[in-house]
């Protein structure tokens, strides 16, 4: 008997699971952590679930239901080795997907970073870097922001123009595409926003070298519902969203994990991918 509908592939999801500290809050680090410290003082609960395939859903999707959606959009940018060019001429065209996908009136990027799935390994964790890597996949299901952290983002993407953001709706978006394709070892799974519960969210910290980030780790629930899109190439990009300030009648957040695809050829070049986060204000 089929396991999972032919839509859908079967796949292995990385939630929280126990804490190896119970007085800690959970944390993974972003850099090779200290000497004897442990990358992250939590064990992952793997959860074998169905993950379906958005292109054979009729369901329509959008960033504000479901809290994601995939985008034919051409990069103007092919060789993505450069931070300097990226900012030049892949941020542009980021801040006018994000104000297409979301019906925003203005765009801030400012941030993005280029992952690359090991080619030794391919093992999937938190997508820290060690020293001389590139940062990997991440396999641990999380949403990037919590409501204190996207507060505390707002002013600093803003400075001096935070002002003419106040008593405004605000939303944090995710873009993300590969910079190698088709993806076929690695994609990203997002969770659909109607099925995720606040309760279901652990606050966490990533630790960076000059300071300390918070996110959501997730515990599992059945209710979650989870996509992906194959076969994904350069030319699309997955909009999803990580913050939203409206708390009625829009999704919030959207977790999501990277996994490995059981039907991978053996032999194809790992995942390499580019995310860009962007805020984007409701005038």
């Amino acid at each position: 008997m089929n396991p999972h509908p032919p839509s859908s592939t079967l796949a292995s999801l990385a939630y929280l699971g126990a804490l190896r500290k119970t007085v800690q809050r959970p944390y993974n680090y972003a850099y090779e952590p200290p000497a004897s410290a442990p990358w992250q003082n939590y064990v992952c609960d793997e959860r074998k679930l169905p993950v379906e395939d958005g292109r054979t859903s009729r369901a329509a999707l959008s960033v504000h239901a479901g809290g994601f959606a995939l985008f034919d959009a051409p990069s103007p940018l092919r060789d993505f080795n450069d931070p300097a060019r990226i900012v030049r001429d892949y941020y542009p065209a980021v801040a006018e997907l994000a104000l297409h996908a979301s019906g925003a009136t203005r765009a801030y990027v400012f941030d993005h970073l280029v992952r690359q799935v090991a080619p030794e390994t391919r093992q999937l964790g938190f997508g820290g870097v060690a020293r001389g890597q590139a940062a990997a996949a991440n396999g641990c299901v999380h949403n990037d922001y919590t409501e204190a952290s996207a507060l505390a983002r707002l002013p600093l993407v803003l400075g001096d123009a935070l002002a003419t953001a106040e008593g405004k709706r605000y939303a944090i978006l995710n873009i993300w595409r590969p910079v190698r394709g088709p993806v076929l070892d690695t994609p990203l799974a997002v969770c659909d926003a109607r099925t995720v519960d606040v309760r279901d969210f652990v606050v966490a910290e990533v630790r960076y070298p000059r300071r300390t980030g918070l996110i959501y780790l997730s515990r599992f629930s059945a209710q979650h519902r989870w996509t992906y899109f194959s076969a994904m190439d350069v030319d699309e990009a997955l909009v999803f969203k990580q913050y939203d300030s409206q708390h009625g009648g829009v999704a919030r957040f959207t977790p999501h994990a990277a996994f490995r695809h059981p039907d991978a050829p053996a032999d194809v070049p790992p995942r390499i991918s580019i995310e860009a986060r962007c805020l984007v204000v409701y005038d």
